[in-house]
């Protein structure tokens, strides 16, 4: 995702991975020669495994854990979490408040909802979640969960039933633009994949983003993938 410059334009500077869970990914962003690592996240029982696990790893003087922060930041990283997000188009907001103007974010997340196991802990099988109403399979979880959960958004981590064309809205009107995008196919069905069967096809989404007001000469490609660029009134 960083391109062919890779980690070395990044060595020194101050990243934020965006739910950052139990830290590993801040521990590898450490390893490989950030300054200084955030990790925010929005549970406190995940912060102290990532506090530990950083230590147990040697990079605590470089990585932190916090559920607000709120210094801007060269990078900010989000994996495997924007489909989880209960409100993603605040999230956006809160992302450029924390970046610097000269800034990017890169985000990867999947699978998106008409993946066939989108619906994550609810796909028992293959789009066993888009045939049954979400009434029927919070019914069904309450049988093993007894956190009271009444929708896909209140389960643990959250579940937003992010699609791709959800979300390639959501960046249109943020105050982002993207810089670099690839869908990744679902290796079985890459043969199938092109733009009428994404929905259904798509494994995992990976993009760049870059705030509005940038010069597009900041931009890295995803390799192998064209830019593509969205526009809009604010743009």
């Amino acid at each position: 995702m960083l391109g062919s410059e890779g980690w070395q334009g990044l060595r020194g500077k101050t990243i934020l991975d965006f739910g950052c869970g139990e830290g590993q990914g801040c521990i590898e962003i450490a390893r490989l020669g950030a300054g200084r690592v955030i990790g925010l996240d929005i549970r406190p029982e995940m912060l102290e495994h990532a506090r530990q696990a950083a230590s147990a790893a040697g990079v605590s003087h470089v990585c932190e854990f916090h559920e607000a922060f709120d210094e801007p930041v060269d990078l900010i990283v989000s994996i495997d979490t924007f489909e989880h997000f209960d409100d993603p188009a605040h999230v956006l907001a809160a992302m450029d408040r924390l970046l610097k103007d000269s800034g990017r974010v890169l985000l990867s997340f999947g699978p998106t909802w008409y993946h066939p196991h989108g619906g994550h802990l609810f796909s028992v099988f293959p789009w066993s979640h888009l045939l049954f109403t979400e009434e029927a399979q919070i019914r069904w979880r309450a049988d093993f969960k007894d956190d009271g959960a009444t929708r896909f958004s209140e389960v643990s981590g959250g579940l937003n039933m992010m699609t791709i064309g959800r979300f390639e809205q959501l960046i249109e009107h943020s105050p982002f633009r993207l810089a670099g995008y690839r869908l990744v196919p679902i290796r079985p069905l890459a043969w199938a994949h092109n733009r009428l069967t994404r929905e259904f096809t798509t494994s995992i989404v990976e993009c760049q983003l870059l705030k509005r007001r940038e010069s597009t000469t900041a931009a890295l490609t995803l390799p192998g993938t064209p830019t593509k660029e969205f526009s809009s009134a604010a743009g």
